[in-house]
């Protein structure tokens, strides 16, 4: 995270810097901070989902500049989080910070909430370019700062504990790095630049060199002493020249009353009359060591391919054909998380969304359990993932999967597993049979998987299909034909346009299921082609054509055979039936078949007046709905992102009762038109609402025959039961029915849930209000507590 305020130090003493002209030079680029530099100073969208395309081109220019000028450059990547604690403080108080400037990205400021697929698009871009890269296992700072001493080649980046390294070629800050006004003279071009090195750093406040790890680590977010008065220490006419960076001038002052002493002895000094905890002093020392400088692992994979080394507590954990995928930027960033390997722990990234809903990440918690199973075995335990609650860090215990045929799988051999055993396991997850996508174009076929299970888990309901599947054709057609998507034509309507809250939420939603599905995808050796990402979303774009679906169909805004072809087939993939509802591995147990497959509930905060409220919300849909209405309270909703699939059981046992009498209703009518070969019931002592959802909650702790205890009960009910457990004899055969019935193994489906605190529920209405009713029966009313 680099040292705070360093960098307004060094401004305000300019004269540390040397200004040169770069070229004919290798050059180490950290390659993460180039990144989200080159977004950031692009000035591209930071409050819609992002600018993708636009960023793949400024990446291709930047790359292409170095190479004009003879640079040659090798990227180094980080490759997740560190596990250490400090480490995990850090990066939880630096999200806490942006979640505090929510209510400004939702007025269209940029705050630093950069979009989910930034380093994607940047590999992938580096991939195309044929440029050398490498990535490293956990934060890459200390593995490149070694390979730039060897090398003695400076390092580009914008992070000031480069600043802080021993490192004789120096540091050129990416904020003086001006590529796009590089000069010619002479017939040869160069890159005017800064340098920064420690020996004129030291030279300026008097220090000695040795010292600068002892200061960065002082002056650390992470360890409590920013509260020090060090201004107290120094001679009262001593003056400062830094207002921002006070603190850290205070402190470089009282280094250099001390030039003469070694660290070890300045340590001791400051432990005694500071009076620090024992805790602080560890985390000062650990601190210092991090600065001093191992001997690469790197340099070996520029040269000769080989696979930078592991943290010692890693080796056993990670098989070798990992490493290696690892390193050639095979596997993404976060699917090697230290902390989720050795502290089964989980920081997961915010987005600009309605701060109001739960987080977009929720959506796609059930990808990340398959992950976490692949990558922990059977080893047991739960990941503490770490989300957005309202406008809060909360954590919430997430169990991995291993189950159906993902439990053939060893994360050891996963490359010698057959392709078509990683494709199952891949399609299972997302619910989607490998038949479905025949007929898309290869590199669409994971969006438009993800798309399908987007539109099954989405909440509130995706209504913004045809925007996305437009920008995603139109995407896909001009990458092509070297056409442009999302430039000045497309978004010229859109640039003061602010973020919709609840389509900027869905829309995150669905970057959050193809961020995820890729990385597991990538983690199971790409069963399925990588897509294109810079061409599958551009965020303004997409927004506008939601607002131009309110007025006219996608066939007649974006004109063209190629489009309408594309777009229509790929409308008719993801609006198919959900063909994995009843076994979908990891999914809930029951489903309801597809003649419900479309039933939604749309539901909205108490604030609202109707579900499904904001204008527009429901523009552009393109499937039939069954709106059941319904109005929540806001701590529901927070209980519903806190255990979704207790959530989904409570509402689908609502609809399993009203599916039942439906049922009873249509085949009283036609017993009544074949006049009465069965006899026909009594129905009003067939069924109580509320009677009946009691014994629902009832059957959670005890048996039928413990709650009734009469003889008479007991044998009439275990008469009814083995009639209805029987296998169906016609369902093959019989004409005229559905083609698909649920198999006998489905039979038991039960949907227990319990209302803690609330001992009845009012589903079904006032007692004998739907009693004997023979009129259809749609209303659900359900009353919710804190679980």
């Amino acid at each position: 995270m680099g040292v705070k305020c360093l960098r307004s130090l060094l401004e305000d003493y300019s004269q540390i810097y040397r200004d040169i002209h770069f070229r004919d030079s290798k050059l180490l680029v950290d390659g993460t901070n180039l990144a989200h530099h080159l977004y950031r100073r692009a000035n591209l969208d930071q409050n819609h989902g992002g600018e993708y395309l636009a960023f793949q081109t400024k990446v291709q220019a930047f790359f292409k500049t170095l190479e004009y000028c003879r640079i040659k450059a090798y990227v180094v990547l980080d490759g997740g989080s560190g596990g250490r604690d400090s480490k995990r403080d850090t990066r939880m108080g630096a999200i806490k910070t942006l979640l505090q400037k929510f209510p400004n990205a939702l007025i269209g400021k940029k705050v630093g909430i950069y979009p989910r697929f930034i380093t994607t698009v940047f590999e992938q871009t580096l991939s195309n370019n044929k440029v050398d890269r490498v990535r490293c296992f956990g934060k890459a700072d200390g593995q490149l700062a070694a390979l730039a001493r060897e090398w003695c080649c400076p390092v580009l980046s914008g992070d000031t504990d480069f600043y802080i390294y021993d490192l004789l070629a120096g540091v050129l800050p990416l904020d003086h790095f001006q590529w796009d006004s590089e000069e010619t003279s002479q017939g040869r071009t160069d890159i005017p630049c800064k340098l920064y090195t420690t020996s004129s750093f030291c030279n300026a406040f008097k220090i000695h060199r040795q010292l600068l790890p002892l200061f960065a680590s002082l002056a650390n977010d992470n360890i409590k002493l920013q509260r020090i008065n060090w201004h107290r220490f120094l001679p009262a006419d001593r003056n400062r020249k830094s207002k921002k960076a006070a603190y850290l001038e205070d402190l470089l002052s009282w280094l250099q009353a001390r030039a003469d002493q070694t660290t070890e002895d300045i340590l001791r000094a400051l432990m005694a009359f500071l009076d620090m905890s024992q805790q602080a002093q560890t985390e000062v020392q650990t601190a210092i060591l991090e600065y001093r400088l191992p001997s690469s692992s790197l340099r070996g994979f520029f040269t000769e391919g080989a696979a930078p080394s592991l943290p010692a507590e890693m080796l056993s954990w990670v098989p070798v054909w990992v490493r290696a995928s690892l390193a050639r930027g095979d596997l993404g960033a976060n699917i090697l998380d230290c902390d989720v390997l050795l502290n089964r722990r989980k920081i997961l990234r915010i987005q600009v969304e309605h701060s109001d809903l739960q987080s977009s990440n929720l959506t796609s918690r059930p990808i990340r359990q398959v992950m976490y199973g692949l990558l922990l075995g059977q080893r047991g335990g739960e990941v503490v993932e770490w989300d957005r609650d309202g406008l809060k860090l909360d954590r919430v215990e997430v169990r991995p999967l291993v189950q159906g045929a993902a439990q053939r799988l060893r994360l050891d051999s996963l490359p010698q597993v057959d392709a078509a055993v990683r494709l199952q396991v891949c399609l299972e997850t997302l619910g989607v049979e490998e038949k479905t996508l025949e007929g898309v174009p290869a590199d669409l076929r994971l969006p438009v998987a993800v798309t399908c299970y987007w539109l099954r888990w989405a909440s509130p309901e995706p209504t913004l299909l045809k925007a996305l599947l437009m920008v995603m054709v139109q995407g896909e057609l001009n990458r092509r034909t070297g056409g442009t998507t999302g430039g000045h034509h497309d978004t010229k309507h859109t640039t003061q346009q602010l973020p919709d809250r609840v389509m900027a939420h869905s829309f995150n939603q669905w970057q959050a299921c193809l961020y995820d599905a890729s990385q597991l995808n990538l983690l199971l050796c790409k069963p399925l082609p990588e897509p294109h990402y810079a061409w599958l979303y551009q965020g303004r774009l997409v927004h506008w054509r939601q607002k131009q679906l309110q007025e006219r169909e996608p066939e007649v805004i974006v004109q063209g055979d190629q489009f309408r072809t594309l777009y229509m087939r790929l409308l008719g993939v993801v609006i198919q039936p959900d063909p994995w509802a009843n076994r979908r591995a990891g999914g809930p147990e029951a489903q309801l078949r597809a003649s419900m497959e479309h039933l939604h509930l749309n539901t909205q905060d108490d604030e609202e007046e109707e579900l499904g409220g904001a204008a527009g919300l429901d523009q552009g849909s393109d499937r039939p709905r069954v709106t059941v209405r319904t109005r929540y309270r806001t701590k529901d909703r927070k209980d519903r992102s806190r255990n979704p699939e207790l959530w989904r059981k409570q509402e689908r046992e609502g609809w399993f009762f009203n599916q039942c009498q439906a049922c009873l209703k249509d085949a009283s009518q036609l017993n009544l038109l074949f006049c009465k070969p069965l006899p026909e019931p009594h129905y009003a002592g067939l069924y109580q609402g509320r009677l009946v959802h009691r014994r629902q909650k009832q059957l959670q702790e005890r048996e039928p025959e413990e709650i009734l205890h009469d003889p008479r009960f007991r044998r009439l009910y275990r008469r009814l039961l083995e009639a209805v457990n029987q296998s169906d004899p016609g369902a093959k055969r019989r004409a005229g029915g559905p083609e698909a019935q649920l198999g006998a193994r489905m039979e038991h489906l039960h949907l227990n849930t319990q209302d803690e605190e609330e001992e009845e529920e009012d589903l079904g209405g006032a007692a004998g209000l739907d009693q004997g009713s023979d009129g259809p029966w749609v209303e659900v009313k359900s009353r919710r507590r804190k679980q």
